[in-house]
């Protein structure tokens, strides 16, 4: 959960998301890379250079987004546009960055309103968030 603040750079369908956010969200699956990429041996190392903030850690972390949709949800959640999926972007700072034109679907404006972030994690539902839930097409 973060504060929103305005993407004006960013495509109707990508949001920003902040790197320690981000990290926190996708830690398994980056763990998983660089496991099989044989840059770690195990899970304990793994997360030692995550820790670290090694180069390579921000190289798969922008590998798995480029696969993931994330859910952006702006409590209450009153209709089917308070919940809505989008690409998921790496981006500085604390808050998360939305295209200025999707806040009206969430009820949302940029004085200090906060979203929460979640991650599909079967391939059911990324598929859902890809064909039913995606900014640009609701």
């Amino acid at each position: 959960r973060s504060v929103i603040v305005v993407g004006p750079s960013l495509s109707l369908h990508q949001c920003g998301l902040p790197r320690e956010i981000a990290i926190e969200l996708f830690q398994t699956f980056v763990i998983r890379s660089l496991i099989r990429q044989h840059i770690a041996s195990n899970i304990g190392v793994a997360k030692s250079k995550i820790r670290e903030k090694k180069p390579i850690v921000w190289e798969i972390l922008r590998e798995v987004m480029r696969g993931h949709p994330v859910l952006l949800n702006r409590a209450p959640t009153l209709h089917r546009l308070g919940i809505q999926a989008f690409q998921p972007v790496l981006v500085e700072g604390r808050a998360i960055c939305l295209h200025p034109l999707v806040r009206k679907g969430f009820n949302a404006d940029f004085d200090g309103d906060q979203m929460a972030v979640h991650v599909p994690l079967s391939f059911e539902a990324q598929a859902e968030a890809r064909l039913l839930m995606f900014s640009h097409i609701n």
